[in-house]
């Protein structure tokens, strides 16, 4: 695609290069993750300063359709991955209702001593070894989750599962465990050096943080789940229905 700018146009020039912008992404390179030009370069290509052409850029990052990162680069923003607290799926199959394939970037299996808080929830000795999940996963762009479950030892996970498969449909299959209520607490922290390097992302940035606790059809815990999403990745809903 051309890039020109028409400098003996009444419509400002920053208009001009936000509208060159918006067709230029449309390109199937920039869609599938290639950075755009730098905007030295780019400003040198459309012959106008760095500041009109960082208004255009900022006017597309503020509609969410480019993402800028720091010593990076700038590319097209894929759409938000989105997950509602009313669906009582596995993430898997709530990715799998919105027609996104999922991809698993990290599987990791262990035993661990639970700590206090642990121990309690579940309501055990903290000298028992208990299983420990955790994946990173994302779709075929980027990983934009990572999440660590820790397991009530009665439900008798072995670690030889199938952990590709979705969680909860496996428990029930495979073990006869029946994830029936869910609690959780959602809140916002920054990202550590583990979870910063697990998103690619810089320490210090914002996350979506998920504590999950899971009951079985006895209203006993079988799962204590922490999520961390990537903030510009993510947004988790609330939707509610007023009753009479």
């Amino acid at each position: 695609m051309k890039l020109s700018i028409d400098h003996k146009s009444a419509v400002p020039l920053h208009i001009q290069a936000e509208n060159l912008l918006r067709e230029l992404i449309k390109d199937p390179e920039y869609q599938s993750g290639k950075l755009l030009p730098n905007e030295v370069d780019l400003a040198k290509i459309l012959a106008i300063s760095r500041t009109t052409l960082r208004q255009a850029i900022n006017k597309l990052v503020y509609e969410e359709l480019l993402i800028r990162k720091k010593r990076l680069g700038t590319k097209v923003a894929h759409p938000k991955m989105s997950s509602k607290s009313m669906n009582w799926l596995s993430f898997t199959q709530e990715m799998q209702a919105r027609g996104i394939p999922i991809k698993n970037y990290e599987l990791h299996v262990s035993w661990v001593y639970p700590d206090e808080f642990i121990a309690n929830f579940f309501d055990i000795k903290a000298d028992k070894k208990i299983m420990k999940l955790e994946r990173l996963r994302g779709n075929a762009e980027e990983a934009f989750v990572y999440f660590v479950s820790y397991f009530h030892p009665r439900i008798g996970l072995t670690g030889d599962e199938d952990f590709k498969k979705p969680l909860y449909e496996m428990l029930e299959v495979d073990h006869s465990v029946v994830a029936n209520l869910s609690k959780e607490e959602i809140s916002a922290k920054a990202a550590d050096k583990l979870i910063a390097g697990k998103l690619e992302i810089d320490p210090g940035s914002p996350v979506l943080f998920r504590k999950r606790f899971v009951f079985d059809q006895g209203d006993r815990p079988m799962e204590y789940n922490l999520g961390y999403y990537k903030a510009e990745s993510f947004i988790y809903t609330v939707e509610s229905r007023r009753t009479s």
